[in-house]
Order: C-alpha cells, then sequence, then structure tokens
C-alpha cells in the first residue's frame, strides 16, 4: 500500500499551495465572523475528513462558540461513496442551537444533506455549513455550501484533510490524483 501511496503522491497535480488555501482559509473565517458574530454557533467537525479544516479554522475564529464531532461517512478509506454509515453522533444537544458544519470537500452534497437532515431533526434553529472546498460537476447538487474556501476541478483530490485511501491527509496543499 505505501508504494501506491508514494506513486499517488509523486504523479498528483498541486491545484492549491499551502499559502492559497491559508488565503482562503482567512476569507472563510472573516465571512463566518461576521455572519454568526451574535448566534453563539455550534460548530460541527466532520470527522475524519473536516479535522484540518476545522482546526484551521478554529483558531482564526474571534466570535464565542463552541465545538463537537460528527461522523457520517459515504467513503471508508474508499475513492468512491456507498451508502451513509454514522460512526459519531454530537452529544452536544443541538435543540435552539446555530450550527456551523464544518467539512473538506462538498463533493456530491449526500453527506451534508444528510448532516442537514440530522440537525433538523435534533431540532437546530439553524443550519449553515463551511467547507474549505466545492467540487465544480456537471449536474445540480441537492445543496450548497454557506461558507466556501476553494473551487475545485471534478478530480479525485487529497490534502488539508481530504484523503487517498485513508492516506494523504496531511499533505500541505490541495492535490489532484492523475486521471
Amino acid at each position: 500500500m505505501l508504494e501506491e501511496i508514494k506513486h499517488i503522491q509523486a504523479t498528483a497535480d498541486l491545484l492549491y499551495s499551502e499559502q492559497d488555501v491559508e488565503a482562503a482559509l482567512d476569507k472563510m473565517a472573516e465571512k463566518i465572523n461576521l455572519a454568526l458574530a451574535d448566534s453563539n454557533p455550534l460548530l460541527l467537525c466532520v470527522m475524519n475528513g473536516g479535522v484540518v479544516a476545522f482546526g484551521k479554522l478554529l483558531t482564526r475564529l474571534t466570535i464565542p462558540l463552541t465545538i463537537d464531532a460528527i461522523n457520517a461517512s459515504r467513503y471508508q478509506n474508499q475513492t468512491s461513496g456507498g451508502s451513509i454509515a454514522w460512526l459519531l453522533k454530537p452529544e452536544t444537544p443541538l435543540k435552539g442551537r446555530t450550527v456551523l458544519i464544518v467539512d473538506d470537500i462538498l463533493d456530491e452534497g449526500i453527506t451534508l444533506q444528510a448532516l442537514y437532515e440530522f440537525c433538523r431533526e435534533q431540532g437546530a434553529a439553524a443550519i449553515y455549513s463551511a467547507v474549505l472546498v466545492d467540487k465544480i460537476l456537471d449536474h445540480e447538487k441537492p445543496l450548497t455550501a454557506d461558507f466556501i474556501g476553494l473551487n475545485v476541478e471534478n478530480r479525485y483530490l487529497f490534502g488539508y484533510g481530504m484523503d487517498y485511501k485513508g492516506y494523504l491527509r496531511n499533505a500541505p496543499g490541495i492535490y489532484a490524483c492523475k486521471e
């Protein structure tokens, strides 16, 4: 497996450098700080992919907030999505809260839509989403994110939380695998 990972890493195209991603996170944080300033938001980190964007975004936010995590995965370290598996639900009650879901990527939107439905079922007063990357597709998604860092072409990505078969989430930039 390590040989495959090394090959993928060595042949990938760099789409956004670390500096590009950090600048996008700065802009996202500015918008979130303004939009949610008086809402006492609960930020939900979508595990595992959202952990990098969540951590980097969190230190840029200056508003009062609380945090928790959620994990509803379609990929489970594979390169294509399947059915949603609920691995972790937040312990913090969502009833009456403004919730900001933070994830690495908005791909097809199926997982994010399921997260919105869960938050609604739990009684969240308002639901927002922030994604580091919004993938440009040739068809409409079931929803759009409220805060978007970067837009990318429809390729398989890794870095800044996005993985290739569970690896390369820690790559310092956003990369696309060769087709």
